[in-house]
């Protein structure tokens, strides 16, 4: 418990080990042992066929409800299942309460597949802004973490995006068509030119790590989720990247953003990609 510290900064001083630990033991005791694992019936279909949920998803969840609330008294979660089953528990992440945002199992499809590139995010947000983020990778052994104002590190090292080789063709990580509408699909469009090669995407927190390294120059992304997004964006930001709506704002975690949205490895390319955007759209 933690009746001593009063603020999410205090909080965030001095409790960041003790929410890693409770994401690597919801991966040990719920994930990973149903890796590669899974029977047929612990598997079901969501929206549709590329958009699944497992009895992993669902019980990692559970167990961080319980382990991240009792960390911090007074706080609610926002986590991909709950709202799934009860849309209205979204709205949680617009409230005055300090908000955890839980994609217990982001990349199913892969992981339902066998594998190794899925992950579980973990984000604390108040007021709308996202002030940590943890990032793990269990098949991997890759743990990620972001403190606002205090950088990104990946298992102890700390983590810069750099910037692309000038002259190089641009990597970028886009949404699966399946997700996207037509006018976004033309937006996506803009993409095909001459110095960019665009590839669908695998799981959007794996995706964020790879570009807070240096390995992934962008994304393109047509879908608001906070999810998928919220520990990603912040691992990014801290590595020293940037991300930019069609409008040219910051994405924002509450929602009501212009789609397709950008994450770069600096501010320069996330300009660029949102210029081919919306020459596309």
């Amino acid at each position: 418990m933690i009746e001593d510290i009063e603020t999410i900064d205090e909080f965030l001083a001095h409790r960041t080990s003790d929410v890693e630990e409770a994401v690597r033991q919801a991966a040990a005791a719920e994930i990973m042992p149903r890796f590669r694992q899974l029977a047929a019936h612990e598997i079901d279909q969501k929206s549709g066929p590329h958009d699944l949920v497992t009895d992993a998803d669902r019980k990692a969840e559970e167990y961080l409800t319980e382990a991240l609330t009792k960390l911090l008294p007074g706080s609610v979660v926002v986590g991909e299942e709950a709202v799934h089953a009860n849309p209205v528990t979204y709205e949680a992440i617009r409230g005055a309460a300090p908000v955890w945002i839980v994609d217990p199992v982001d990349g199913t499809r892969q992981f339902v597949h066998g594998d190794s590139g899925f992950c579980t995010l973990v984000a604390l947000a108040l007021d709308g802004v996202v002030r940590a983020s943890w990032t793990y990778a269990p098949a991997r052994d890759e743990f990620a973490t972001a403190i606002r104002g205090r950088g990104a590190v990946l298992d102890g090292v700390f983590l810069r995006s750099g910037s692309p080789e000038p002259g190089r063709d641009l990597d970028i990580a886009t949404s699966h068509p399946d997700y996207t509408t037509d006018e976004q699909k033309r937006a996506l469009l803009g993409l095909s030119v001459e110095g960019v090669v665009p590839r669908a995407c695998g799981s959007a927190g794996l995706e964020y790590l790879a570009i807070a390294r240096g390995e992934l120059d962008a994304t393109a992304f047509s879908w608001e989720a906070a999810w998928d997004h919220a520990a990603g964006l912040l691992l990014v930001e801290e590595a020293g990247g940037a991300h930019l709506t069609l409008t040219g704002e910051p994405f924002r975690v509450t929602g009501g953003n212009a789609l397709p949205f950008t994450a770069a490895r600096d501010a320069a390319t996330a300009r660029r990609v949102v210029d081919l955007l919306t020459a596309g759209a």
